[in-house]
């Protein structure tokens, strides 16, 4: 299954093959879904905050699969091609409600029943993922919002489910997972490349250094969506096996630039603690299982939640392109709002974090919500210690306080060889004061974000 560059596309929906003659690259799967009569898939808000259209994705877990939850409004159609996809309307087997279905009714966790099937989908997963053991887990659901019933009946249901039942989802598992085939797929309005390798990528790019990259689409496919932006050249990079390494070294981490952040934390093992802190404060499940560091640093955004951990753990990346491979620190990396040193053709190919990881490293962000919200300020903090004690390296990383993601260098400079106590701290939120000049929004004012970026330093001191 795939497609080819007449306009092709086919892929496994419900367990029927669907093969398209036509579709434009920008449709996105929800979309097809709904004006093909599969309504169980809602739209609720059309930038993959609400978890209404869940869908499910049939992909890889060792020799076998697993169920990935995503956002139907953020795929683009032909993205999918030789992939499968399940929709709530294929969990009635023999006309029988699955048991998550059931649950969700004997909980009363339907009320208007406009989110349901996307809760239950996300509850399907949950039920069915491999290794699990005890009950599954509400957090499973996150992503997936209710306005009118509440979260107990959902977080009961949740808890009433048992394994997984021996039936047809379940032995579905234990057969491997569609690979990613390249794709090459062209319509009257646009193209859309998925090359199979990094040098059929910068090949293409050389060709079309114009292409937009598309990676998990969380961004991308909301500026679709929402602002009606297309383009008519598009590459995914799904795939591209180097951009989905992942490595735990002994002297460094490396990870691939279009690596789900949810198989990171899957494959990340060992990670410090100030990663898997990080990790669960990134967007949602639904999000985490499609965004990548690749496609969050290369926004350039500067309220993007992956760089100031990584500036803290004073990683670099790998860039590819037309003339080989090069490494640049990420701190030189942001060159001005929405700028990066990536040239013309050029991709990120990894993201590595060198080892020994800092003594102290601790990721704070400040939200209107605690989980699944966009950040006001962000910031990590790392500092390394010498044999008596003293600051001999010390990391201040900041989101939300400038054009671009930052380090606070001078006061970086000014902990070293001090001892770690209250009197270096003021001293590094003094020049914190005079360094960071925060513009205002409405997220919060230019006041705010100063008094929370050092106010976060000072936490950072008393959680030593």
């Amino acid at each position: 299954m795939g497609s080819n560059i007449a306009g092709l596309m086919d892929f496994v929906l419900n367990n029927r093959r669907i093969q398209l003659p036509q579709c434009r690259p920008q449709t996105t799967l929800l979309e097809w879904l709904r004006s093909n009569g599969l309504t169980g898939s809602k739209e609720g808000c059309a930038e993959g905050e609400c978890g209404a259209c869940t869908v499910l994705l049939v992909r890889p877990h060792g020799t076998g699969s697993k169920y990935v939850p995503v956002n139907s409004c953020l795929l683009f159609l032909p993205t999918l091609a030789g992939q499968e996809v399940l929709t709530i309307e294929a969990l009635n087997e023999n006309k029988q409600l699955a048991e998550a279905q059931f649950a969700m009714a004997e909980a009363g966790g339907s009320q208007c029943g406009y989110c349901t099937p996307g809760f239950v989908m996300s509850l399907f997963a949950e039920q069915y993922r491999p290794g699990r053991a005890g009950p599954c887990d509400p957090h499973s659901m996150g992503g997936n919002l209710c306005r009118c019933t509440g979260y107990r009946p959902i977080r009961d249901a949740a808890l009433s489910l048992g394994p997984a039942p021996d039936d047809s989802f379940r032995g579905r598992l234990s057969s491997p997972a569609p690979s990613m085939i390249p794709v090459s797929y062209t319509s009257i309005e646009g193209r859309l490349e998925r090359p199979g390798d990094l040098a059929q990528c910068t090949t293409f790019l050389k060709k079309y250094p114009d292409a937009k990259i598309l990676a998990g689409a969380t961004d991308l496919a909301v500026e679709s969506n929402l602002a009606y932006k297309r383009w008519p050249v598009l590459m995914s990079i799904d795939a591209v096996a180097e951009l989905q390494v992942f490595q735990d070294a002994a002297d460094h981490v490396e990870i691939g630039a279009g690596l789900p952040l949810s198989e990171i934390e899957f494959l990340w093992e060992h990670a410090p603690l100030v990663a898997r802190e990080w990790l669960p404060l990134f967007a949602s499940i639904l999000i985490r299982n499609r965004a990548t560091l690749g496609g969050n640093l290369g926004t350039a955004s500067p309220i993007g939640d992956a760089a100031p951990m990584l500036l803290a753990l004073d990683a670099e990346l790998k860039l590819g392109g037309a003339n080989g491979i090069r490494r640049v620190k990420l701190q030189d990396f942001f060159l001005g709002y929405r700028k990066t040193q990536l040239e013309p053709g050029e991709l990120i190919v990894s993201i590595i974090i060198p080892k020994p990881f800092p003594n102290q490293a601790r990721f704070y962000k400040v939200a209107k919500r605690r989980m699944d919200d966009i950040s006001t300020v962000a910031a990590c903090f790392a500092v390394n210690f010498d044999a008596d004690g003293r600051i001999a390296q010390a990391r201040l990383a900041y989101g939300g306080v400038a054009a671009v993601p930052i380090r606070v260098t001078e006061a970086e400079q000014s902990l070293l060889g001090k001892r770690w106590d209250e009197l270096a701290v003021k001293q590094a939120q003094a020049i914190i004061a005079s360094e960071l000049k925060p513009l205002s929004d409405h997220r919060g004012s230019s006041a705010y974000r100063l008094a929370m970026a050092q106010t976060l330093l000072k936490k950072f001191w008393c959680e030593r």
